[in-house]
């Protein structure tokens, strides 16, 4: 009985010891990622995050991760094609993260931020389809989660930049906008390894605001 006993626990800390060698490359991988600001320095992100995932097959945070660098590195990319590259990946990896959490709102909101950025590409031809898709998606992200500001912040972005191609008011937008900055003020993360980007875009949107 003594012996199983301390098998157990020594099963136990070994598991503890694990998650906390995985959380502490984690954190240090998404500081990283945080402070990146050209293509090449998301790049080596999303390669980190990519051999994390292989290692964490069970783990939804480094899919992620992966997903949003590629979409930072589309948004910077001005060549058509290597920005829908750069989508692609996200999508995957968007894919991946959803099929290990379902119906999570920040994953949700993140496969809306694929199909924003899909649009920028050819807003004459994109503009109907991938709207929509983003829109669908960000609705849902923020059903699933009132609290979610990333979800508020990018549906007032993505109602500014259909108002401002229509030519049409705006004040929805900024409306929805200022509820995601009073989100982000106090919002709480979940864990260490929760989502903490968006802000400086909503107040980005909100600076075009009246």
């Amino acid at each position: 009985m003594k012996t199983m006993l301390t098998s157990l626990l020594l099963v136990i800390t070994c598991s503890l010891q694990a998650q906390d060698k995985y959380t502490e490359t984690m954190m240090k991988n998404i500081s990283t990622l945080y402070q990146a600001k050209t293509i090449e320095d998301y790049q080596a992100s999303v390669n980190a995050f990519e051999r994390i995932a292989s290692a964490e097959k069970g783990k939804f945070e480094p899919y992620y991760y992966s997903a949003f660098g590629n979409i930072m590195m589309a948004v910077r990319e001005q060549a058509p094609d290597r920005k829908d590259s750069y989508l692609d990946l996200a999508a995957r990896a968007v894919n991946k993260a959803n099929a290990l959490k379902p119906n999570d709102s920040e994953i949700v909101t993140l496969e809306g931020f694929v199909h924003m950025i899909r649009v920028t590409v050819d807003p004459q031809s994109r503009g109907q389809e991938y709207s929509a898709k983003a829109f669908t998606a960000f609705n849902k992200a923020v059903a699933l989660d009132g609290e979610n500001p990333r979800a508020l912040a990018l549906l007032g972005q993505m109602q500014l930049g259909t108002a401002n191609f229509f030519g049409s008011d705006t004040s929805e937008a900024c409306a929805t906008t200022g509820k995601a900055l009073e989100k982000f003020d106090s919002f709480k993360a979940a864990g260490n390894l929760s989502p903490r980007w968006g802000k400086a875009m909503a107040e980005g949107v909100k600076a075009n605001c009246k």
